[in-house]
């Protein structure tokens, strides 16, 4: 495997891959791979692996570290990696933080622990996990309640203070936009960026807002990708109308969320089949119908299916 090349400032479009199963409920690697290769052609600026779209929750430590070693392996130092390395035991992220950073991740992405209700333990926390790996950039992901610790800015903003090797900064937390203008009003130097979660629902305050990046579901990736590439040129109204064409998609998502990911990477062949671990509703006929409706809407902005066979027959052992 080729390390990850070193990335100083990470920026644009991440998205977080899903974690694609087997019809036993094993995780299917070559999913997983063809997943990364989904995306480099998507052109995104860089990956996410694991996070909770990717049902990090329902995987054992042991398979969490073998998954992001497969997706490091299949990036191949061709974009950075930010590694999800979340967990309450402060040994366990440690353990898969120095996997990960071993690895050749660019980032460790680390959501704030909901036990530790005070600034001073969530700054002991990611002390120790920052003394253990000094050389990787930390992001920190602040997911609301009663998932993450949903903190205040005023509390954030004491955390990166006290560790400097809190580089990034996820907030997922709403009003998003509001909380983001307060952080980089206020961040210390060390602050490099604030990237957007929550599907990319509130991308468009947010990038008005200063956001260095997004960090979406995987599943629409190239359009995610254009309406980045406008917002860098400038281009206000196209990706006012990316965005508002995205909507429907983004709206089942949210209720939806990994049922709606792998419904449409299944349909598009990207993935073998559609088994969840996590818990939550699921698609059925009715819904089904409205996705396909919408995505076919969108048929124009999504890579030609010219290119995606190619990627999808590598599942099937035919290219």
């Amino acid at each position: 495997m080729t390390m990850t090349i070193a990335h100083t400032n990470l920026a644009g479009v991440f998205p977080v891959l899903p974690t694609p199963f087997m019809e036993d409920g094993s995780p299917d690697v070559a999913s997983l791979r063809n997943l990364v290769r989904y995306l480099v052609t998507a052109g995104v600026d860089g990956i996410t692996y694991p996070g909770v779209a990717s049902e990090f929750g329902q995987l054992t430590t042991d398979e969490r570290a073998m998954l992001t070693d497969v997706v490091l392996d299949e990036i191949d130092g061709r974009v950075p990696l930010v590694a999800g390395v979340s967990h309450t035991d402060a040994e366990v992220t440690i353990r898969l933080a120095q996997q990960a950073a071993k690895g050749g991740a660019a980032a460790l992405m680390i959501a704030v622990p909901p036990e530790r209700k005070t600034a001073q333990a969530q700054i002991e926390f990611f002390s120790r996990v920052a003394d253990a790996v000094p050389d990787t950039a930390i992001m920190l992901q602040n997911v609301p309640a009663p998932v993450g610790a949903g903190l205040d800015p005023d509390v954030l903003l004491e955390i990166l203070t006290a560790v400097p090797s809190i580089r990034y900064i996820k907030e997922e937390t709403l009003p998003s936009g509001q909380r983001l203008s307060t952080i980089r009003r206020s961040a210390p130097e060390t602050l490099r960026g604030v990237f957007g979660g929550a599907g990319g629902r509130y991308i468009t305050d947010e990038l008005r807002r200063g956001a260095c990046g997004t960090m979406p579901a995987v599943e629409l990736a190239e359009v995610h990708v254009a309406l980045f590439q406008a917002h860098r040129t400038g281009q206000s109204d196209q990706v006012r109308e990316l965005f508002t064409r995205m909507l429907p998609i983004l709206n089942v998502q949210a209720v939806f969320r990994w049922s709606l990911t792998k419904y449409v990477l299944h349909r598009r062949g990207l993935i073998q089949c559609r088994v969840q671990r996590a818990k939550g509703p699921l698609l059925d006929a009715a819904d089904a119908v409205d996705v396909d409706t919408f995505l076919h809407d969108i048929d124009d902005l999504l890579i030609s299916q010219k290119v995606l066979p190619t990627i999808g027959d590598r599942i099937h052992g035919t290219a």
